[in-house]
């Protein structure tokens, strides 16, 4: 578990590198090509040209930096959407906070009345945007599937485009560290970042984060190595989730990352977290299933994964509570 330090992260090693782009109006074939290479090496990739709107994405980040804008105690009506420091219900802390909105309409329409004084242009604005993002994943997920060679394209966007789907839109906002007088004081190169929210995979499908221009993503492909990921506010980050890991019988990689702070700055994160019904049972396809590479993890509902991994605390492992003991894959 990685918490909040009131200390600058000095020990772990930090390798500065880019993500993978991906232009999805390249050619289709290109675009299969890069996403899977993405997926199986780093679990993480941007994406370029992606067709959202400009002002679908500007006006969802300034409704969002309007709402964590107010006082504490307007902000405080959204509970329990809205929270801070706490990130979640087992002790974990971090430097944010955050509003989590279930990402279907009528939801929306429904929490936006505790959350804007205009409700209605709060609820349209997250609408189109949550509408927006949930077709780029679709898209992108059909495109998986296509290159791993899957007959029915659509076994894991029909997921998330299920009336009964569980995603979510979680806006992050990362408040600027303010720094003492010994701190001021201190070189322009010392490290003043902090964490923000902690290690942790993604446990739905798919998620597609889109942030301002101000660093905080790190990513940690092997244990021990963090890469800061780049802001670039053109481009949308997307990774691959715990589910979807086993919906590909592991050939695609849930990686771990966390969000640092900035000691200048505040940053706005503005998460889709794809995820399927409760009630859909978690299963790979039976072309990613070989004599060579037999299933690697018992079959689950997506409401047993999400109450056992939602009971562990950032960092703990997640991917292990249904991975199939070395008797029963022989």
């Amino acid at each position: 578990m990685v918490l909040a330090s009131p200390n600058p992260i000095r020990s772990e090693r930090i390798l500065a590198t880019d993500l993978p782009i991906v232009d999805l109006k390249a050619e289709k074939c290109v675009v299969r090509k890069l996403i899977m290479k993405a997926c199986e090496e780093y679990g993480f990739f941007k994406v370029i040209n992606h067709g959202i709107p400009h002002e679908t994405i500007s006006k969802m980040e300034e409704s969002a930096f309007g709402f964590f804008g107010k006082p504490v105690t307007q902000k405080k009506q959204a509970s329990p959407a809205y929270g801070c420091k706490n990130i979640g219900f087992n002790g974990d802390m971090g430097e944010v906070e955050y509003l989590l909105l279930n990402a279907t309409t009528p939801s929306i329409a429904q929490i936006s009345k505790t959350i804007s004084n205009d409700s209605s242009n709060f609820s349209s604005r997250v609408s189109a945007y949550t509408e927006a993002v949930r077709e780029l994943a679709c898209e992108i997920l059909e495109l998986m599937a296509e290159g791993l060679g899957v007959p029915d394209t659509s076994v894991f966007s029909r997921l998330i485009k299920d009336v009964d789907s569980d995603s979510v839109l979680r806006l992050n906002h990362y408040p600027p560290i303010l720094l003492n007088n010994k701190d001021r004081d201190r070189s322009p190169s010392y490290n003043y970042s902090k964490v923000g929210f902690g290690e942790h995979s993604d446990p739905q499908i798919l998620t597609i984060l889109r942030s301002n221009d101000v660093g905080g993503l790190q990513i940690s492909p092997e244990h021990g190595v963090w890469i800061p990921v780049a802001p670039d506010p053109s481009a949308f980050c997307v990774n691959v989730g715990d589910v979807l890991e086993v919906m590909t019988n592991g050939r695609f990689v849930s990686v771990r990352h966390r969000a640092m702070t900035n000691s200048l700055k505040a940053r706005m994160s503005m998460v889709y977290f794809g995820a399927p019904p409760l009630h859909a049972c978690i299963v790979a396809p039976p072309v990613m299933v070989t004599p060579q590479r037999p299933s690697l993890f018992i079959p689950f509902t997506w409401a047993d994964y999400k109450k056992a991994t939602y009971s562990l605390r950032l960092g703990d492992s997640r991917m292990n509570l249904f991975r199939r003991k070395c008797k029963e894959i022989e």
